[in-house]
């Protein structure tokens, strides 16, 4: 990974001097470095001045300037995934509420986000009750960001004094590690800058919650009868296990039962895809066809961890009573439930069933994982298979993966999605790393992926490797402004058809067919872009790539740019639909 080689550190006087400098914004700041978080995402504004000024003086922390509000919001999401914790600075009203849906996808998708802003002041607020005067970036309801993204938090706060203020900060941090889910703090806008106590050196720590014994106890003896009844048992891993940091108690339980296991596209990546037990991702009807088939075929499912989105629609029908499900609402074992006991609980009691058991193990077999073209060549569409240099979207995986293989540069990669055709058919890849797959797969937003490539590369210092539509693309393309601005060598490959091509799928299958007189809806086609003088314009490399020779060649420029990011317009057919697509329309 590459980033901007000055820091602001040089040129400007790093933190407060004295106590008495101390603030309500430095308070905040320092809790954040003290939780890893070394960049702040941020959008100016006035009512908020007294902490973007703060956090432009804070020595250790970042800041992030973003172009716009989803563009700072995706990033601080991905941040999030690979840190355990992001920070955005929002302006009050209009910048607020334009980041509400970035917000809302990493409420649903467990990826804690501070949101930081700040309102009209006590001073204001005087005026209006005075003179009723609405003030700027106001609804007239100076507590409706707050009573907004109340519905996106999990906890929701606006300070009017800086008393209480480091209680109110640490309650508010303690939430959002302990649920991995987003929180909302405003202040007054002399707030921020008001004197506040220091915080101790001890970074906070997530509550820990127990099970009643008795509750572990039965949730645990019903979900071994299960699982011991059962003759082709399967572990399926969801995104919770990664967010929660119980990784490596998963890895045990597949190590101590022998059981296979795969994950949800948005889970995936919660181990390395090297393990010897690893079948593959399960994406329903875009999954290869051996993972579908063990999925199908398995009589009890021990899900840990996962998000059940109607992605999963078929499985669960078919699968309900033979799951045992562990998340953060409760354990489930066929149709009972035990809500009061929790997800490490239950799985650290699993394991030691299992230890205790060492006679038990199956030893299940696992199928060869796919190699090089494969799965590619058999989910590529048919149509093109004369022409072996037109790019569609399973030949530009096919080449790009083995690219990255043979080069030994999976381990240095993060792969960014949002949802789109290229999402779904990214699933069948194998061999990454852990933590290197970040999709907006149960939100599934078009356009989070060019967004969030550089909080994804900031958070993990891993190069992100993003693989967006024309559409999702065209949404935040502003973004691209910001990675060059940090000096980040992000690649964005625009799979350029010219049509929403996911959603053309869920509204009328047939204009794909050659030769049909389905057209594409008018509302699916979109324009023709000049990449490659965006890119320029933006200060990016752009690349054009049209045949498969070119993407090939392009593959080693592409590896060796250092200090900006790279926009690499890969043009397919308009009509080129994958197979893992065409199965999902179908059902």
């Amino acid at each position: 990974m590459t980033r901007r080689s000055t820091s602001k550190k040089s040129l400007i006087a790093a933190g407060p001097a004295s106590a008495a400098d101390f603030t309500v914004a430095d308070y905040l700041l320092t809790r954040l470095k003290q939780l890893n978080v070394t960049d702040v995402f941020q959008i100016p504004g006035d009512y908020v001045k007294h902490f973007t000024q703060a956090l432009e003086h804070f020595d250790g922390v970042n800041t992030i300037g973003a172009i716009n509000e989803l563009d700072a919001a995706y990033a601080a999401d991905a941040y999030a995934r690979s840190r355990g914790l992001a920070a955005v600075s929002l302006q009050f009203g209009v910048s607020t509420y334009s980041a509400l849906n970035a917000i809302a996808g990493a409420w649903v998708e467990r990826s804690p986000i501070v949101v930081i802003s700040a309102t009209p002041g006590a001073d204001m607020r005087d005026i209006t009750d005075m003179y009723d005067v609405l003030f700027h970036h106001s609804t007239g309801d100076l507590d409706a960001d707050r009573k907004t993204y109340e519905n996106v938090t999990v906890r929701a706060i606006t300070l009017s004094t800086n008393v209480g203020a480091d209680e109110q900060i640490d309650e508010l941090l303690i939430d959002a590690i302990t649920h991995k889910r987003p929180v909302y703090i405003a202040c007054y806008k002399e707030v921020w800058g008001q004197p506040c106590s220091r915080p101790s050196k001890t970074s906070l720590k997530p509550r820990v919650t127990r099970s009643p014994e008795l509750a572990l106890r039965n949730a645990v003896d019903q979900a071994w009868t299960q699982i011991t009844a059962a003759k082709q048992p399967l572990i399926f891993a969801g995104v919770e296990i990664l967010r929660f940091g119980l990784s490596e108690l998963l890895k045990q339980i597949i190590d101590a039962s022998g059981f296979l296991y795969t994950t949800t596209t948005l889970g995936k990546t919660v181990l390395d895809e090297k393990g010897d037990k690893f079948i593959g991702t399960y994406s329903d009807a875009a999954s290869i066809e051996s993972v579908r088939e063990i999925v199908q075929a398995s009589d009890c499912v021990l899900t840990l961890g996962a998000i059940i989105t109607d992605d999963y629609l078929v499985f669960i029908e078919s699968k309900y009573a033979d799951m045992v499900l562990a998340d953060t609402a409760g354990i489930r074992a066929g149709y009972f439930k035990y809500g009061d006991v929790t997800m490490q609980d239950f799985m650290e009691a699993l394991l030691a069933k299992f230890k205790a058991n060492k006679s038990y193990p199956i030893k299940a077999k696992v199928p060869p994982q796919p190699k090089y073209p494969q799965p590619w060549a058999g989910n590529s569409d048919p149509v093109y298979d004369a022409k072996p240099q037109v790019i569609t979207y399973n030949r530009f995986f096919e080449h790009t993966m083995k690219f990255l293989q043979d080069k030994n540069l999976l381990k240095d990669i993060v792969m960014v999605y949002g949802v789109s055709s290229a999402m779904y058919v990214a699933t069948n890849c194998y061999g990454l790393s852990q933590g290197s797959f970040i999709a907006s797969a149960a939100w599934q937003c078009i356009g989070f992926e060019t967004g969030a490539a550089a909080g994804a590369q900031l958070g993990s210092g891993k190069r992100a490797w993003t693989i967006a539509g024309d559409g999702g693309f065209m949404m935040v393309c502003q973004s691209l402004s910001t990675l060059a601005r940090n000096q980040l060598n992000a690649v964005i490959f625009v799979m350029s058809n010219q049509v929403y091509a996911i959603e053309q799928v869920y509204v009328d299958m047939t204009a794909f067919q050659p030769g049909s007189k389905h057209r594409f809806d008018a509302f699916d086609i979109l324009p023709k872009w000049d990449y490659l003088a965006l890119a320029k314009a933006f200060g990016a490399e752009g690349i054009r790539v049209e045949t498969v020779d070119e993407l090939k060649s392009a593959l080693p420029r592409i590896a060796g740019i250092k200090h900006k990011p790279v926009l690499v317009e890969v043009v397919i057919p308009q009509k080129d639909l994958p197979g893992q697509m065409y199965r999902l329309g179908s059902e």
